[in-house]
């Protein structure tokens, strides 16, 4: 009979369900908002450094090839640095998101981050994945789904 019962408590523990966190899932219309909150934060202070300090003014910037390319690529590295060392960026910190890990739920690492920032830049070019979040449970976009994030509510 001892047998019985710990083969009956060991079953319970293998076909116990794991406890998952309440993840509560930033809303669309929030993500939004925070993504246009970086931008005026970051990208549009950046874009003028670039212009007047680094380049002659307008006229040059606008001739320039590289100019935007540098913004967007020193955009994104900003971007994924405070993505990887506090969660948030200042628009997300402004509207209670954070960007975790789907599976852990901790913080991403840089290498991550920045894979998230060159899937957004494909994403938003196809515009279908900035639509998804309104389909799928989660709210993931298609740049979360191929890097593996979801935007939490705090």
């Amino acid at each position: 009979m001892r047998f019985r019962n710990l083969k009956k408590q060991a079953n319970k523990k293998n076909f116990q369900k794991k406890e998952l966190p309440n993840i509560k899932y930033a809303s669309y219309a929030d993500r939004i908002k925070a993504f246009i909150v970086d931008l005026f934060m970051i990208y549009a202070p950046l874009l003028y450094i670039i212009t007047y300090v680094f380049m002659d003014g307008k006229d040059d910037f606008q001739s320039s090839q590289v100019a935007p390319f540098m913004g967007v690529v020193v955009y994104g590295l900003i971007y994924s640095v405070l993505l990887t060392k506090f969660g948030q960026t200042p628009g997300k910190k402004a509207y209670e998101i954070e960007t975790v890990d789907a599976k852990t739920y901790k913080r991403i690492g840089l290498s991550r981050a920045i894979w998230r920032y060159i899937c957004f830049l494909f994403t938003a070019t196809t515009l279908l994945g900035l639509l998804l979040p309104l389909y799928t449970k989660e709210k993931k976009a298609l740049h979360d789904i191929l890097s593996g994030t979801i935007n939490r509510s705090l």
